[in-house]
């Protein structure tokens, strides 16, 4: 079975650092013909600008022919069973790029296929996301040690994955949410444990009050408080979380020199204020060009394992 990436933690702590440093390689000019003559799938159940935008190119820049299957075009155990979908694209392709809904999906197919297969986004965590955020941080801090990162809002796939991503790097996350929105108490145990080999353990803190979360923070995040396939509960996040919006006010929290991220799409005058993309603490735009770095430098080590 060739090596999967369906959640953070399929790369051991020791892997991060000189997986980050290879991106930032890559993107100083580095060339890699590392999937030179392979086609990678990228098979969609959500629509994407920067996952889609990302792969393809990231894989074309390694020398792979990319395909990409829109939401329409399979429908992952509906339209057709996930382990004959996995079956035929592992007898054709030599990569399956996979973002869908439920993470129980990205399991199945990950069983039943015989070439390696990327979490694009899952219900449960967006590992790739998490690579290019700490790749960002790297840029921007010159090191991590000692990090500290506020997420504030929705404990969802973004925040469990960069929980791992942060703490397996000896750095420390900070969690705000509302009550009833929490990182699950299972995932920030295993987070715990995901960071026992380290020699400065990292944690992750969950809590109720933003201004707390950011102060002395290096890095605030946020993201949208209604993710898709979250529709219906809009009107009731809306009241939820109030008071968790990322503004230049709550910047003034953290420290001095405190960079602003978002994994994007935003919803200004919600989880941001107005104009926060373009605040001069963010690096949001940064972060985003980062996703296809990380991911040709985690594709290029996952041919190469």
């Amino acid at each position: 079975m060739n090596r999967h990436f369906l959640r953070f933690k399929d790369l051991s702590p020791a892997e991060i650092s000189p997986l980050l440093y290879r991106a930032i390689e890559l993107k100083s000019g580095a060339e890699s013909r590392a999937l030179d003559g392979k086609s990678v799938a990228l098979l969609f159940e959500k629509p994407s600008l920067r996952t889609k935008l990302s792969f393809w190119l990231g894989a074309e820049k390694l020398g792979a022919k990319p395909v990409y299957f829109s939401p329409e075009e399979v429908g992952l155990g509906k339209r057709e069973p996930v382990p004959d979908v996995a079956k035929v694209i592992a007898s054709m392709a030599d990569m399956a790029v996979v973002r869908t809904f439920a993470q129980a999906t990205l399991d199945e197919f990950g069983e039943n296929s015989e070439v390696p297969v990327i979490n694009a986004l899952t219900d449960g965590e967006h590992p790739c996301q998490a690579l290019a955020d700490v790749m960002t941080m790297l840029e921007v801090r010159g090191y991590l040690d000692g990090v500290r990162v506020a997420f504030i809002g929705d404990g969802n796939n973004v925040a469990a994955s960069l929980a791992y991503a942060v703490a397996g790097l000896g750095g420390d996350i900070v969690v705000a949410s509302p009550n009833g929105y929490e990182l699950p108490y299972g995932l920030r145990t295993d987070v715990g444990s995901y960071t026992l080999e380290l020699t400065k353990m990292g944690s992750v803190i969950q809590m109720r009050d933003p201004i707390e979360a950011t102060r002395h923070a290096d890095f605030v995040y946020t993201d949208v408080w209604t993710s898709m396939g979250q529709e219906t509960e809009t009107a009731q996040r809306l009241k939820d979380f109030q008071g968790y919006q990322v503004n230049p006010e709550l910047m003034e929290y953290a420290k001095p020199q405190a960079r602003f991220m978002h994994d994007m799409p935003a919803h200004p005058g919600e989880e941001v204020s107005e104009n926060m993309l373009s605040h001069p603490s963010s690096i949001v735009y940064q972060q985003a060009e980062n996703r296809m770095w990380a991911q040709m430098a985690l594709m290029e080590q996952i041919v190469a394992s």
